[in-house]
This record gives structure tokens, sequence and C-alpha cells, in this order.
């Protein structure tokens, strides 16, 4: 049985420390949360989802799947993360939603977090600036995918951006703190396995990266920004 969801634990979550006392005490009223279980969803792309969701425990990608099935993964967040924001348009869905790993979510009813928004700027902004944070990642992801970089630096820029995000200081370096197949990793460039595997081992050869199972070592991730960087 999952304890129950207290003020001090919706503080774990970024955009809801910004929020008034009086805000916490309403959103302690409405909030749930539950387990969801490695590679299963919380909403899919062009459902109706009524819930706006936060990272509590473990990590969840958003994905996008084109026609022919291959999927993109856009964003994987770990702990203190709001998901969905963009559900506030009261729209569909427009991308799934999937526990890269066994996690633990907290919800709210989208109408009644609305009513908390409407007197209480500071977490309205907050939002908000969650917000602009996917969008300005998205940007960079754009530039990335079109050919302005090539595909060894690519990975490098990606790597680099989980150790800031997933990272945690080892005796050899930043580890990832995420089970990462090959396979993932090219879902999240949009490139092929085979191909990833070869710049992988190439970021390997220059001593940049290491590869300990499915996870993924940065020794210095000052040199691997230099080295995505670089003209």
């Amino acid at each position: 049985m999952l304890p129950q969801v207290s003020e001090k634990s919706l503080l774990i979550c970024e955009v809801l420390q910004k929020a008034s006392p009086a805000s916490l005490s309403a959103l302690v009223r409405i909030a749930k949360q539950k387990k969801i279980k490695k590679g299963n969803h919380l909403f899919w792309d062009k459902e109706s989802v009524k819930y706006l969701y936060f990272v509590m425990e473990g990590q969840i990608s958003l994905y996008k799947q084109s026609a022919n099935g291959e999927k993109k993964v856009i964003f994987v967040y770990g702990s203190g993360n709001m998901l969905n924001e963009v559900m506030l348009q009261d729209l569909p869905a427009s991308i799934n939603c999937e526990a890269f790993s066994d996690s633990l979510v907290l919800y709210f009813p989208i109408k009644e977090f609305e009513k908390v928004l409407e007197n209480d700027y500071p977490l309205c902004k907050a939002v908000m600036d969650s917000m602009a944070t996917k969008i300005r990642r998205l940007y960079r992801q754009m530039k990335n995918t079109t050919g302005s970089l090539r595909g060894d630096k690519r990975i490098a820029a990606k790597l680099w951006k989980l150790s800031q995000d997933h990272g945690t200081p080892c005796q050899e370096g930043v580890q990832i703190n995420l089970e990462l197949t090959i396979t993932y990793l090219a879902d999240m460039l949009g490139s092929k396995r085979e191909t990833v595997s070869r710049q992988l081992r190439l970021l390997s050869d220059e001593g940049l990266l290491i590869q300990n199972g499915k996870y993924f070592i940065i020794p210095n991730r000052n040199r691997l920004m230099e080295y995505f960087k670089a003209p």
C-alpha cells in the first residue's frame, strides 16, 4: 500500500516548490500517486488525458512513433519533473508516455489543478517555466537532428545532457544512471542501431566514454562538451 501524499512529498517536485502554503494544502487534498512498471504507459499519443503527472521515483520517457513504427524518444525524466504541462491546453495528448524503469508518479485531476493555479501566480509561472524549458530543449534537439552535427557529435551531445540530468559521480567520472541499451540510445537519436554502435566505439577509442554493461560513464564531461562543440 502506498503512503499517503503529504505536503512534504509534494516538494520533491520542482514546480510544486513554488506553490504557496494555501496551494500546497489544496493540492494535497486532490493528489494521488501510483506505481508503474517498466514498459507500461501512463498515456498514449492522441489519448484524452485527465491528469497532470509528476515523477516521484524512477524514470519516465516521452516518445513519438513514426508511421512505420520507428520510435523516437524525446525526453527521459527523473524524480521531481512534471511530465505533461501541455495537457492544460485541454487537447488530446500529442506524445506517448512510458515508464523507462519501475517508477512512482504523482498525479492531479487537471480541472482541479487549474483552480489552484488561478489563485497562485508563482505556481502558475513555475508551470510555464517548466514548459519553456521543454521547448528550449526541443529547439536544441532540432538543431542536432537536421544534419548540422556529425553523428558522433550528436551522440556526444546527447550523452553529455544525460550525464547532466541523470549522472552521479563515480570513481571513473560521471555515471549515467539509466539502463541504456544501444537500441534505446538509437531511438533517442533517430538513428540506426549499427550506426550508433560504431559511433560509440569511436567515442570510447577517444577516451570520452566508458561502457559498463548497460551503463555509460563519462570520464570528463568538459572534454566531451569540447568534442561536440568543436568545429
